[in-house]
């Protein structure tokens, strides 16, 4: 594959697309934190790895409008932020998901007159989750909808896996949004419920959810995004990735 661009990426927070207010990301890391355990006969460092770690870290405009970045970065929440960084906004496209504490919101005036936040958000619990989205980015769903297919490559796994949904915006009474799966992409094999793949029903917005499955299911090759509801809605915006697990992972 070519190199490319940053250009048409795609940061969420929590039901919030940062976006338009996003200057720059740099760490997007995860993976067990390593641990230096050099002997005193060896003449290079040996290290292993701890517990699962991961963040985000990016640089924010300042956006002091109430609906924008200044308004929600600058409260520091101490509960749970959801992240997902979208690599490009297709459909099948590379995201990473997680679970964090925002621990910081540093702000930097250039002599130039610009005006920026440093912010990191620290894996909490669960590390970072590289995956796809089952969404091209942000998804309008007007009803009812069963979304198209994506290919999570040849065969299925016996790991379970971690998906990420993100609500921008919802007006009706429900929605529920959940997985479904098949081998072949629905032709032979008919889509089914992903068991453990149902994220809890939606009835305001924004909110953000991470769910997982046991650690020891059967995941097909392909999965979609599926919207059903019980008392009708008219417009839902949200946006969903998943994390096949291609080994044991424990959390």
């Amino acid at each position: 594959m070519s190199k490319q661009s940053g250009l048409g990426d795609a940061l969420y927070l929590t039901g919030f697309d940062a976006s338009g207010d996003t200057n720059s990301l740099g760490r997007i890391g995860g993976g067990p934190a390593p641990w230096p355990v050099t002997g005193i006969d060896k003449s290079a460092f040996e290290r292993i790895g701890l517990n699962r770690d991961g963040a985000l870290e990016w640089v924010s405009y300042f956006n002091p409008a109430l609906a924008q970045a200044h308004a929600k970065l600058s409260a520091l929440p101490t509960t749970d932020v959801l992240g997902t960084y979208c690599r490009g906004t297709a459909l099948g496209s590379p995201a990473a998901g997680i679970v964090a504490k925002q621990v910081n919101y540093d702000g930097t005036r250039g002599q130039d007159g610009s005006f920026t936040f440093a912010v990191s958000a620290q894996g909490n619990g669960f590390g970072l989750n590289w995956g796809s989205q089952l969404t091209a980015g942000k998804r309008t769903d007007t009803g009812a909808t069963s979304g198209t297919g994506v290919d999570f490559g040849t065969g299925s796994t016996t790991f379970g896996l971690q998906a990420f949904l993100h609500v921008f915006d919802f007006t009706g009474t429900d929605a529920t949004v959940k997985l479904q799966q098949s081998s072949d992409n629905g032709v032979g094999d008919t889509w089914a419920d992903v068991t453990g793949g149902g994220f809890t029903q939606v009835t305001a917005g924004p909110t953000a959810q991470r769910i997982a499955t046991s650690g020891a299911q059967t995941v097909e090759r392909y999965l979609r995004v599926v919207t059903t509801t019980s008392g009708g809605f008219s417009s839902l915006v949200f946006a969903v990735m998943v994390a096949r697990n291609d080994v044991a992972t424990a959390f």
